[in-house]
């Protein structure tokens, strides 16, 4: 007689997606107004830019995704709506027990998968693989309407969910800088650049000393293309263009500031 073979391990099939520190997921169905909370907030990262390490997957509605998508990643965050009947766009942070106490798998339909049953399922099919390090996050709705938009309460809490997931939940890296060179190019190296820039377009503004270094989603819109340097897919920029003066060359500090959903070069004094 030969063992049962377990779930987990059927999946070992080379799709798996590639490990993570982070894995952020975002739930619901864009066209069901507030309940595309999720899927929205995971365009809102992706467009500021995520630190390398950290995952994002728009879960849609496909519930069973999640389990699938949680293969190899270190920690977990769910970001999905609810209907509590709180006040509408009151965050909540799922307690602790209330994630040990799932429903089972049994006679659920694909439909009818929330949050909750996506984890369920994910410990039934990953088993041993199944990340412990898992939060959700839930964002309380206003209106569901089918073709409605985001209501103004919840889409204001984007922003502030997006914030807790960056001083909570982000990995910390450590300092990162770029080049300008003598003749006026800033340098950025291929890391840099695809997290922050996916799109190889950026608003570039000066700033008191700093260039502001803003994505753009395609160079339809405008916009200053980052030029391939080399093989690597490192990439450069004419700053002394927008600049009154020639920069100083030289290794410069760079840090994300999230109000102003800009990359931020502190040029050399």
């Amino acid at each position: 007689m030969t063992d049962a073979v377990l779930p987990h391990q059927l999946l070992d099939n080379g799709l798996a997606p590639e490990p993570c520190e982070l894995l952020v997921m975002g739930c619901g169905n864009l066209l069901r107004g507030d309940d595309a909370f999720g899927p929205r907030l995971i365009r809102l990262l992706f467009e500021q830019g995520v630190p390398q390490g950290v995952r994002l997957v728009d879960g849609g509605t496909a519930g069973m995704d999640v389990a699938f998508q949680m293969q190899g990643a270190a920690r977990v965050v769910i970001v999905d709506a609810s209907s509590t009947g709180s006040s509408p766009g009151t965050i909540f942070r799922v307690p602790g027990q209330e994630l040990a106490d799932l429903p089972t798998v049994s006679g659920l339909h694909t439909h009818s998968f929330r949050w909750d049953h996506a984890l369920a399922f994910s410990r039934w099919l990953l088993g041993p693989l199944c990340p412990t390090d898992v939060t959700v996050l839930l964002v309380e709705v206003e209106d569901v309407t089918p073709g409605a938009d985001l209501s103004a309460t919840v889409l204001a809490a984007l922003e502030p969910v997006a914030g807790l997931l960056r001083s909570d939940f982000f990995p910390t890296t450590a300092a990162e800088s770029v080049v300008v060179t003598a003749d006026g190019y800033l340098h950025l190296d291929a890391d840099l650049a695809e997290r922050y820039f996916p799109a190889g377009v950026v608003g570039a503004l000066a700033d008191a000393g700093r260039v502001l270094l803003v994505p753009i989603r395609s160079q339809a819109n405008g916009g200053h293309l980052l030029k391939r340097r080399n093989a690597n897919g490192d990439r450069s920029l004419l700053i002394r263009e927008i600049l009154d003066a020639d920069p100083e060359p030289g290794t410069c500090g760079v840090h994300w500031d999230m109000q102003r959903g800009a990359l931020v070069v502190e040029l050399s004094s």
